[in-house]
């Protein structure tokens, strides 16, 4: 586990990053881990003037990190002066209060973490559509023990209704009714989807879809193969609303190809259901395009991740993995046997025209086999 590090930066207001290693974290390799919530941190443009990971054995159903832990994240809090601290792990509300009471910080947990780089990277009205509504979501958990002033009324006495809604009664109901505006919002342009959905099937157009961890290669793969610009950054969900091109090999018009936004583990499952309506689109895939960064130490678990995530959705199709980054990969010749248990699969580095070969490859031949 890394050890608690400085970074010189900016001094207001003072940041510290805090990784948890908690007893429910089965990753493989808990550096990569934090790794990620460093990028996740990095991709939202957060200070990272502090760090400090600590590992603990239970949760605490109070402030989710155990006393003596606890303990010395305050002291390090004090003794450098934080004001914001960001957590690595999903924190319950009741959590995230008393954290930040005993703390003297504001506290963002993973959640808000990742609805605040969603909400940057939204483009498309139906990508800002969801992720407001993932938003009101979590604000709506967000509402009990906001302070005393949410238990007062705000009617008056003496009216027939009584003494009138408090101002958490009010608030959530704010909430609620933006939700519903938002669905009809979204419902509309899902009826557009739909529409131009059936006449692709009736036209027997194959749909191919990208997905798998974020940041794993998909718009790069997406550019090259249909000669697009999306935006391909190395962050975490540089890409969030779904694009489809059409995609010719060899002259022959292979179908659609349509890039997806990117999993991660422990996504909030309301993030999940948010996004439903442009995950649907997996549903009528002909064939998914799951690829995985090779170089990661993690890309089994990333597997899964996407694997679970599929499931949740009750998606169940023809799968390709597209192993990438092999340029990057170390000693991926002993990766052989593993590699073998996801078939079918391709090797490929999306940045060499040479070393992406076998993908369009594969596709050209997949395209004459429905043909046959």
């Amino acid at each position: 586990m890394p050890e608690s590090v400085y970074y010189p930066g900016k001094k207001q207001p003072k940041t510290l990053l805090l990784g948890v290693y908690a007893p429910y974290n089965t990753t493989d390799n808990i550096d990569a881990y934090f790794q990620e919530f460093l990028n996740l941190s990095t991709s939202n443009g957060l200070s990272t003037d502090f760090t400090l990971f600590v590992k603990i054995r239970t949760i605490d159903p109070t402030y989710f990190i155990t006393k003596g832990k606890l303990e010395q994240v305050a002291d390090f809090c004090k003794q450098n002066n934080i004001e914001h601290v960001v957590i690595s792990e999903q924190l319950s509300p009741q959590q995230e209060r008393n954290l930040g009471d005993y703390l003297n910080s504001t506290i963002l947990d993973r959640t808000s973490l990742i609805l605040e780089i969603f909400e940057k990277a939204a483009q498309s009205a139906e990508g800002k559509i969801q992720v407001q509504m993932a938003r009101l979501q979590y604000a709506k958990t967000r509402l009990a023990g906001h302070g005393i002033h949410y238990g007062q009324q705000t009617g008056a006495r003496g009216q027939r209704s009584g003494f009138g809604e408090t101002a958490k009664e009010k608030e959530r109901r704010h909430i609620e009714n933006t939700i519903v505006k938002l669905k009809r919002q979204l419902e509309r342009i899902t009826t557009t989807r739909h529409t131009q959905r059936k006449k692709r099937l009736n036209a027997n157009i194959p749909l191919l879809c990208l997905i798998g961890y974020t940041n794993a290669g998909k718009s790069t793969i997406l550019n090259i193969l249909t000669k697009s610009a999306v935006l391909a950054e190395d962050k975490l969900f540089a890409t969030l609303d779904t694009t489809t091109r059409s995609l010719f090999i060899e002259g022959e018009n292979i179908g659609l190809l349509s890039d997806t936004v990117g999993f991660i583990q422990q996504l909030p499952h309301h993030l999940i259901k948010a996004f439903k309506s442009t995950l649907d689109e997996l549903q009528y895939a002909h064939l998914l395009l799951h690829v995985i960064d090779i170089s990661d130490v993690n890309w089994e678990s990333h597997i899964k991740v996407v694997h679970d995530i599929l499931t949740e959705l009750g998606i169940e199709k023809d799968m390709l993995y597209i192993f990438n980054k092999a340029d990057l990969a170390e000693n991926i010749d002993t990766l052989v046997n593993r590699l073998a248990l996801y078939q079918p699969h391709v090797i490929i580095s999306a940045h060499s025209k040479e070393k992406i070969a076998p993908l369009p490859e594969f596709l050209f031949l997949w395209k004459k086999s429905l043909q046959a």
